[in-house]
């Protein structure tokens, strides 16, 4: 006999199928799943922003607490956003951790992850390089998330990519691509291409020695790793 739990999830779908011409959002079992506590999820970019265009799909856990634990989501679809990991999908929202209530349901934890791609709040960040950047260089920003959006997302262009971005009507700028950093802060990155190293080989190297990431975060590294991530871009680790 199922569990109260299986039936409330198989309900959920069962409304989420019926409201999908409305809301847009699609939710499935997971490829291979035995049973309903692995999801898959997705809901198009909303209109009128960045990712506008773009088809996003989110993993879905159930915990065995659930519906008095929220559903454990993450974007599979890289997303470029200051509330989602550009690395690993993660997303920091209250309605997934400390405001989630059992009258919550899956499809209202979508709709709250839809409308945080129209609000993003780069005060409260899951990815700090992009928080910083949406708050230092928000046209910029937008740039870049659009960019994500069409090599990731599905999304047609309608924006300049980022090496082609200008700024104000000067003349083009040319800028890094953030992607090309693979989570770890820039500034970390440059104390090492100042010394005349490429960004791709430091980041590899950094991924080799197994620097953290900090969330996109700066920091002093220790020596060990210092000398660590040296001797691997001289080829001698």
């Amino acid at each position: 006999m199922a569990s109260s739990r299986a039936r409330r999830i198989a309900k959920e779908l069962q409304d989420i199928e019926k409201d999908a011409e409305t809301t847009e959002i699609l939710v499935r079992p997971a490829a291979g799943a035995s049973n309903l506590m692995h999801l898959k999820g997705s809901f198009p970019g909303p209109p009128d922003t960045a990712y506008a265009g773009g088809v996003y799909t989110l993993d879905i856990q159930i915990p065995d607490m659930y519906p008095f634990k929220a559903p454990a989501i993450k974007f599979e679809t890289k997303i470029w956003h200051p509330n989602v990991s550009s690395q690993t999908g993660a997303i920091c929202l209250d309605t997934l951790s400390t405001g989630w209530s059992p009258v919550n349901t899956i499809k209202t934890a979508l709709l709250s992850l839809r409308l945080l791609l129209i609000c993003p709040n780069p005060s409260d960040p899951q990815d700090a390089q992009v928080a910083k950047m949406m708050t230092d260089e928000p046209e910029f920003f937008k740039i870049v998330a659009h960019d994500w959006a069409v090599r990731y997302a599905g999304a047609p262009r309608t924006m300049p990519p980022p090496s082609e971005y200008k700024s104000e009507g000067k003349a083009v700028k040319a800028r890094d691509d953030p992607a090309q950093y693979r989570g770890y802060n820039r500034n970390l990155v440059k104390r090492f291409t100042d010394m005349g190293f490429d960004v791709a080989s430091v980041v590899n190297a950094f991924v080799r020695v197994g620097i953290e990431r900090n969330d996109g975060r700066d920091y002093a590294l220790e020596e060990a790793h210092i000398g660590d991530v040296t001797a691997c871009l001289f080829g001698e680790a």
